[in-house]
């Protein structure tokens, strides 16, 4: 891309006109658009392809948007005009790298039913997945402990590494939740994310939390909490509904796709998503990653056959080939608060 900029800035000295100045950008982009593609797809992973893209855009963009303002340093109005298309793509690459990924959110909800006799707050702690256990991380599970959640549920995706770094960082991660106190009243669960080691229960080992690989439920007096293995919540058949059971039925999975066979439940609550991890103003989230429709990526959604989804654009972002960055997509912890019916 560096000889694309060379040639294109020699291009824009000969040719100043507004017309070759398009061309030339449009040239421009469709190699970087193919570059991306071709070396992203080295990596074997679409995720490649994006961080390449975003190089392209957020890095290659303001030198030939600079450029453009110094070769038409005398038409002034063109000359401002590119000088704050540059300050734009510069702006946003500070904020999407630098700001938004540590920016974290409080989401409050509030469901009112007629089978909670008594309030209860459930916290969610969705996709840590950091490859590096930091101040950022310790904060976040204080922040959830501040709330005094009456049940904690983590729904997968701790960590994200070589397997190289897995053990030492789900250790590191097992000090810090051994050195907090999540003996919540009604506990806390944790489930398996896609991206977890197959060690990943040691993460849970000797703390409050109750790691769940298979699909088991638990009796919590007015609640019952079904966890689900990852590969049920991948599942999207339809759910068979509990005869007998008028408890509120919450149930807790990595990946959202078990929504779409919801089967009666009040509550379901999931992450995986990261919300898209980049939303635009009026398209919303770019790729979800999962089969449920875009608009229940994020937040908490009413389902069609009754119950209600949540789900959280986690605490982390995707690593590895990915570019970290969040855009209008700021990191999230999901309190939720259940409350009798008045």
């Amino acid at each position: 891309m560096l000889l694309v900029d060379v040639a294109a800035i020699r291009l824009l000295g000969r040719r100043r006109g507004f017309l070759a100045w398009c061309g030339v950008m449009f040239f421009a982009g469709i190699i970087a658009v193919v570059l991306g593609v071709v070396l992203g797809g080295c990596f074997e992973n679409r995720f490649g392809i994006v961080r390449l893209w975003t190089y392209g855009l957020l890095l290659h963009g303001p030198v030939l948007l600079a450029a453009t303002a110094i070769i038409w340093r005398r038409r002034w109005v063109c000359a401002v005009a590119a000088c704050a298309a540059m300050l734009t793509l510069v702006s946003v690459a500070a904020y999407a790298f630098l700001i938004e990924p540590q920016w974290l959110e409080v989401s409050r909800y509030h469901i009112a039913s007629g089978k909670i006799t008594r309030p209860v707050r459930i916290v969610v702690i969705a996709d840590l997945q950091t490859d590096h256990i930091g101040p950022y991380e310790r904060a976040v599970l204080l922040r959830a402990l501040e709330e005094k959640p009456d049940l904690v549920l983590f729904a997968g995706d701790y960590i994200q590494a070589p397997w190289k770094n897995q053990k030492k960082l789900c250790r590191e991660l097992n000090d810090l939740l051994r050195e907090m106190d999540f003996a919540a009243p009604l506990g806390a669960f944790a489930v398996e994310g896609n991206i977890d080691p197959g060690i990943w229960r040691e993460i849970f080992e000797g703390t409050e939390v109750t790691a769940v690989a298979a699909g088991r439920s638990f009796d919590l007096g007015q609640l019952r909490l079904t966890c689900l293995g990852l590969r049920a919540s991948y599942d999207t058949s339809p759910m068979a509904a509990e005869a007998g059971d008028d408890r509120f039925h919450v149930i807790l999975g990595h990946v959202p796709n078990f929504a779409l066979g919801n089967g009666g439940a009040d509550l379901l609550v999931a992450g995986h998503t990261h919300g898209a991890q980049i939303r635009l103003p009026l398209l919303g989230p770019v790729i979800v990653n999962c089969k449920v429709p875009r608009r229940w990526a994020c937040g908490l959604s009413d389902l069609p056959g009754g119950g209600k989804l949540s789900v959280s654009r986690g605490i982390g972002m995707e690593c590895g080939f990915a570019p970290r960055f969040r855009f209008l997509c700021r990191p999230e912890l999901v309190v939720i608060d259940l409350a009798p019916e008045k």
